[in-house]
């Protein structure tokens, strides 16, 4: 027997079966967490971000004309939205730590060397990341990191397929620039393979 498509799981799902929302979420849960993780380096925010993404579907889990065949494509468009609200809160609260005076205290942290270094290691491709246009990270994460189609990017973004293929081959371009002229600040060249189209 097939697998249930993603649309007939949203529809349950619109009709009323929390279920059918829930196999949806252990479908793609993995997926959307792991992209806030390359995109904050981070993986307490990540986990966080990616429940907020799910809230999101979840309060819209009646609008039928979100999911046509695969609701990836979608909720990592609401990643994408979510990570620049995250950004903006971000920057607002640090501004307003900034005008507070600074208490030294300590720090407890409790995560495992593994996970540490792992953010060590996304935080430093983050910087040479961040020299790129907001639009460009957005299309590389979709289409690197997470391997979509230019047409399913395409659907994250909202924008049309011709977009992302021009935002995909100029980010890539100046990273190859980046990773010629920065001294290699990372122990993994960043991912700048070809992307597949299917």
């Amino acid at each position: 027997m097939s697998e249930t498509t993603d649309a007939a799981l949203w529809a349950r799902a619109a009709a009323g079966e929390t279920a059918a929302f829930g196999t949806l979420f252990d479908r793609h849960a993995r997926t959307v967490y792991n992209y806030c993780f390359r995109r904050t380096g981070n993986w307490s925010q990540a986990e966080e971000l990616a429940a907020i993404v799910f809230l999101e579907a979840w309060r819209r889990h009646a609008d039928l004309r979100i999911v046509r065949d695969d609701a990836l494509p979608w909720l990592l468009g609401v990643a994408t939205n979510v990570l620049r609200n995250s950004r903006r809160s971000q920057r607002r609260y640090r501004a307003a730590l900034a005008r507070l005076p600074r208490e030294r205290g300590e720090d407890f942290a409790n995560d495992v060397d593994e996970r540490l270094d792992d953010e060590r290691q996304m935080r430093a491709v983050l910087r040479v990341l961040d020299k790129l246009p907001r639009a460009d990270q957005d299309v590389l994460a979709l289409c690197v990191w997470e391997e979509l189609s230019y047409e399913r990017a395409a659907l994250a973004l909202d924008v049309p397929v011709g977009t992302v293929r021009s935002r995909l081959s100029r980010a890539r371009a100046r990273l190859r620039e980046l990773t010629e002229t920065c001294g290699h600040e990372w122990d993994e060249p960043v991912p700048i393979e070809e992307t597949r189209t299917t």
